[in-house]
């Protein structure tokens, strides 16, 4: 690991004058891990100058070329994988078995498959046969500016920087400076790796300053931003002076529709486990589980039993359980929404205030169920992004879809059912840029973004190399 005060730019680790820092808390201990830089707009405009400067060589190799630099890297990082889950476990509090599978695994799944993408981008096109001095082309943006949050770090990381090192363009990265050592590691795999100096740079800090300065860069010719819907709205304010494009991938509230002809218990169980993992802490967790009124009390008690048998333990410890909140602001924050589903009159059924019984240090919540919820509840509409889950019953599949699009976001939903019919004409009813039905995962490649207030653009595959890819028509070639 280099030093945590260091940013990586232009191809080197230099020690940033001016800077002042923050702690890193381990969120397990509540113990600083370190300290890091928080860039100022003049540690911004180095590292945009520098990616400026190397813009025209990178943006003028060939796919191949990048593919061949998307190999090393993933090489590079699937031989210290160990170290990138090491350092996403002490800095965010996943545990280590997920940390290791999951939450690093994600980086080397993206890169390579990137890798495989590459080949299907139509960089040259030729839409009529008949008139070839006619051609469509797809080029490198420029210098992209990516900001990524805390509770994936990796995954978001990747998803970003491979796509633009995929499309050809620089980058200035900024991660959340809640969680940065996963992402200065992973500066140490692309130097290693041996990414051109001023390719990709990384400078941490704070939204407010740092980021601010990063998104209105005029230098910048492409923003994108993983993170909140209040920081994305105030990202794409920044943006519109300079006319430059965003992708916003944001918040969500997303819906889980169990009806009654789907395997009741089968789907609950899934449905609490896909809220509890990474303690709550995914914007695509299912946490409003809408539930046939037939089935609704078994569904009830079901969901409670699940998550009082959710393990809460430390993050360092191999296993199944789950850690800690990242932060005492998140820990603060999941218990000020669970108190108030209790004062909205949302029926407990398991967990509640607090931390688990005999943890008195660390962030960590108890696996929350609330049952008789109502849509209009705090807790029914804001991401909570804690291990909490609100249950609602519904009569009609008509009314279950009325719900499950009553919500700013739009992010995932998912559907359980029996019926293949049902399963179609319910997912194409359903805004969101996700529809999963009975616990199927995503293909790889596959498109990721939402509708409404969960963003704009897609990560994933050749839809997240376009995001980083301007297109061009040139007509009349001497043939």
């Amino acid at each position: 690991m280099p030093n945590l005060t260091d940013f990586y730019i232009n191809g080197e680790w230099m020690t940033p004058q001016g800077a002042s820092s923050m702690d890193v808390i381990n969120p397990a201990t509540e113990e600083s891990v370190g300290q890091v830089s928080l860039g100022t707009a003049d540690h911004i405009d180095q590292a945009v100058t520098a990616a400026r400067a190397a813009f025209p060589a990178w943006s003028a190799t060939s796919p191949d070329q990048r593919r061949e630099m998307l190999s090393k890297l993933a090489d590079v990082y699937e031989a210290r994988n160990t170290e990138m889950a090491q350092a996403i476990s002490t800095e965010m509090g996943a545990p280590i078995t997920m940390a290791t599978r999951a939450q690093a695994g994600s980086g080397i799944s993206h890169l390579r498959t990137f890798m495989d993408e590459i080949g299907d981008v139509l960089w040259t096109e030729t839409p009529d046969p008949d008139a070839p001095q006619h051609q469509i082309l797809r080029e490198p943006a420029g210098v992209a500016a990516l900001i990524t949050p805390w509770n994936w770090p990796m995954n978001q990381v990747v998803l970003k920087v491979g796509a633009a090192l995929a499309a050809g363009c620089t980058m200035v990265l900024k991660p959340s400076e809640i969680a940065p050592l996963s992402s200065m590691l992973f500066a140490e795999f692309c130097d290693e790796a041996g990414v051109p100096a001023g390719v990709f740079n990384l400078v941490n800090g704070d939204g407010a300053t740092a980021g601010s300065a990063l998104t209105a860069h005029p230098e910048v010719n492409v923003i994108s931003f993983t993170g909140s819907t209040r920081a994305g709205k105030l990202i794409s304010h920044a943006a519109a002076d300079n006319i430059v494009r965003v992708s916003l991938e944001l918040g969500g509230k997303s819906p889980n529709i169990v009806f009654a002809d789907a395997d009741v218990e089968e789907a609950v169980k899934r449905g609490v486990a896909h809220v509890m993992n990474n303690s709550g802490q995914s914007c695509i967790a299912p946490t409003r589980m809408l539930v046939e009124r037939s089935v609704y009390d078994e569904a009830v008690t079901i969901a409670a039993a699940a998550a009082d048998q959710t393990v809460v333990a430390d993050p360092a410890q191999e296993g199944g359980h789950i850690g800690p909140l990242v932060s005492a602001a998140q820990f603060d924050k999941v218990q000020g929404l669970i108190e108030d589903g209790i004062s909205e009159g949302a029926r407990l059924v398991a967990g509640g205030p607090g931390r688990p019984e005999g943890m008195e240090v660390g962030y960590f919540a108890r696996p929350t169920v609330f049952a008789d919820a109502t849509n209009d509840m705090k807790v029914s509409q804001e991401e909570i992004f804690g291990p909490v889950l609100v249950m609602m019953p519904f009569d009609t599949e008509e009314e279950a879809i009325e719900i499950a699009n009553d919500t700013p976001y739009g992010l995932a939903a998912y559907v359980q059912t029996g019926d293949a019919d049902r399963a179609q004409r319910v997912s194409r009813q359903l805004d969101a840029g996700l529809v999963a039905i009975n616990g199927s995962g995503r293909a790889a490649g596959s498109p990721f973004g939402g509708y409404k207030q969960s963003g704009i653009g897609r990560e994933g595959g050749t839809f997240g190399i376009e995001e980083f890819l301007e297109i061009k028509n040139v007509a009349g070639l001497l043939q």
